[in-house]
């Protein structure tokens, strides 16, 4: 397929939408060719067969034609307007590695508190994989999702005892490692290591999807075949990978936001194919979210001599051996996080107040009582923990928010 249109440039000498839109097209009926063609008719092989290799041009052009521009303008941008992250002052792996583990699905300004922290006390690979798993949760109370925490511990292990204490400089033995998915080996290897490798998180899938203007669901396989392919041609040749895909990330989360992006502050602003049609605000084409859970919920405060009892959770499933306050689910047949009856027999008291909370899909309200123990014995899994103990402890979210209201109602 000639491509003459898609060849012409603007004035800055980079070439435009309809080039750009034509690969994007051309990838998609691509992916649709290859999986219908040889079930539906064999003459579709040979279609498939050009359309590819037209993608393929089509990539090299996009290589010889707009590479150069988006690197120099972007990463002159990211040179002065980066912000200045803690991880981003050095280039340990550990470092990155326990950033990245910590970033996912929660806010820098969040994180940032709870890197420190954590870096402090586990300041190497080896300081975490010594440790104990109880020490690990509890620097992680607060921050969420729990797994990633269990498999951060499990994965700093096994690079001790397989890797020498090095994080992995390879794609497949970084990706062996519990909880070390594509994009944080990908961030990992070209921020600490330097080498020529692509990630992909949300901020990322958005940048591509509006400078290429893909359209359809971002998440299917061919537009999300197509980020890939173009997020993995961008970083090849860059020279400073690290920067180039912090670049993508910070113009993501700073500049190229979700709902109302900063288009006149953007530095490639130029190049960018959703802009030029008019539809930034409307890409990324995302699969429409689940509806939430609403659960109900009574956590039980019960105090004795400044102590406050604790209930551990199973180890195995969500929030798995994490310490909690007393907790039951009101209002339906089946119990989903939490039991219907509690295992110790509670004394009702006085009503605290109420809080809210989330737990992946699962929209939380929950009344806080005081109660009083009405049994001598404490079943198995429960305990009375001291103020100085509380700490140390692993406490799920929801439990750190209920003590709080808890302290604040004594005032």
């Amino acid at each position: 397929m000639e491509l003459e249109a898609g060849r012409r440039r603007d004035q800055s000498g980079v070439l435009r939408g309809e080039f750009a839109r034509t690969i994007a097209c051309l990838a998609l009926i691509q992916t649709a060719t290859r999986c219908f063609s040889n079930r539906v008719n064999p003459g579709r092989a040979e279609a498939a067969s050009r359309e590819s290799k037209a993608v393929s041009e089509a990539q090299e052009n996009l290589a010889v034609e707009r590479r150069d521009a988006l690197w120099g303008q972007l990463l002159a941008w990211y040179a002065a307007h980066r912000r200045d992250l803690p991880w981003r002052r050095v280039e340990d792996p550990y470092a990155v590695w326990v950033s990245e583990s910590m970033l996912q699905q929660t806010r820098v300004s969040t994180v940032i508190p709870y890197y420190e922290r954590f870096i402090e006390r586990f300041p190497t690979v080896q300081a975490l994989a010594e440790s104990d798993i109880d020490e690990v949760l509890g620097l992680w109370s607060g921050l969420g999702y729990y797994s990633r925490a269990r498999r951060l511990h499990a994965a700093a292990v096994l690079i001790v005892d397989e890797h020498q204490a090095v994080f992995p400089r390879s794609r497949p033995d970084a990706e062996a490692l519990p909880g070390v998915g594509a994009y944080t080996a990908g961030a990992v290897l070209s921020i600490a290591y330097g080498l020529e490798e692509r990630l992909i998180d949300g901020n990322v899938q958005r940048v591509l999807a509006r400078w290429f203007a893909v359209e359809g669901i971002v998440t299917k396989s061919g537009p999300r075949r197509f980020i890939e392919q173009m997020a993995g041609e961008l970083v090849d040749g860059v020279g400073d990978p690290g920067s180039w895909n912090q670049a993508l990330m910070e113009l993501g989360a700073t500049v190229c936001l979700p709902r109302e992006p900063r288009c006149d502050r953007c530095p490639v602003r130029a190049v960018c194919d959703a802009r030029a049609r008019g539809m930034e605000s409307a890409l990324p084409e995302l699969a429409p979210k689940p509806a939430p859970i609403e659960v109900e919920l009574e956590v039980f405060v019960v105090m004795d001599q400044g102590r406050v009892l604790l209930v551990r959770r199973s180890e195995e499933g969500r929030m798995a051996g994490l310490w909690e306050l007393p907790t039951r689910e009101i209002g339906l047949e089946e119990p989903r996080l939490f039991p219907f009856e509690l295992d110790a027999h509670l004394l009702r008291g006085a009503e605290i107040g109420f809080i809210k909370h989330s737990i992946t899909k699962h929209r939380i309200q929950a009344r806080v009582l005081s109660a009083d123990l009405g049994v001598r014995e404490l079943p198995e899994g429960w305990a009375w923990i001291s103020q100085s103990e509380l700490e140390g402890l692993g406490l799920t979210g929801m439990t750190l928010k209920a003590l709080k209201k808890a302290r604040a109602s004594l005032r």
